[in-house]
């Protein structure tokens, strides 16, 4: 009886065996989960910093340019206006710009000598006597100025020779306050310059 009574729990044994041996067999449903989401992209990295330019090469210092070649003897500067003793200055009675006869022989030698020395340019200056206001004698300067130079023209100077100039006042050759000094500043004056 004892052997009959094993047999069925061996049996029951078996059976819960096979079960659960069966269980296991069968296949697990399992539940995956969703991936992570990607990541966002990434910003680019930064552009690596240049890189520093090399220092310029070292060049030697170019050779001195050969010494010019002395330069050829170049004509001197003009000269400076200067008086001359063929030129005599003119003058004007007071408060006039017109050449007295007296002195239209003195500008006929003056054309003459110009006429005869056509590389010589020529300055001439308008004076006054110290009466009357500076504007004044500055106009009357060069209308007197202006007169010589007409005078001049008319005996063949090329007007293209010829500057003038009005002092006025301002240059006396005598500074007493009398007729006879007054006399000697109302005057035209010539200077002369080689071209």
């Amino acid at each position: 009886m004892r052997t009959m009574l094993v047999r069925p729990v061996l049996v029951s044994m078996t059976v819960a065996l096979v079960l659960l041996v069966g269980c296991a067999k069968r296949p697990v449903a399992t539940v995956r989960q969703a991936p992570p989401p990607a990541p966002a992209p990434a910003a680019p990295p930064p552009a690596p910093a240049p890189a520093p330019a090399p220092p310029p090469p070292v060049v030697a210092a170019p050779a001195p340019p050969p010494a010019p070649a002395p330069e050829p003897a170049r004509p001197a500067p003009p000269k400076e206006y200067r008086a001359d003793d063929a030129l005599k200055p003119i003058y004007f009675d007071f408060d006039k710009a017109t050449v007295r006869q007296s002195d239209a022989k003195i500008l006929d030698a003056s054309a003459q000598w110009l006429n005869s020395n056509s590389n010589y340019l020529l300055l001439i200056e308008g004076h006054c006597d110290e009466r009357g206001t500076n504007d004044y004698n500055l106009a009357l300067g060069d209308r007197r100025a202006k007169a010589a130079m007409n005078y001049l023209v008319a005996q063949g100077v090329k007007s293209d020779r010829i500057t003038i100039v009005s002092y006025g006042e301002e240059r006396p050759v005598c500074t007493e306050h009398n007729e006879a000094c007054w006399a000697k500043n109302r005057r035209s004056q010539f200077l002369i310059k080689e071209r």
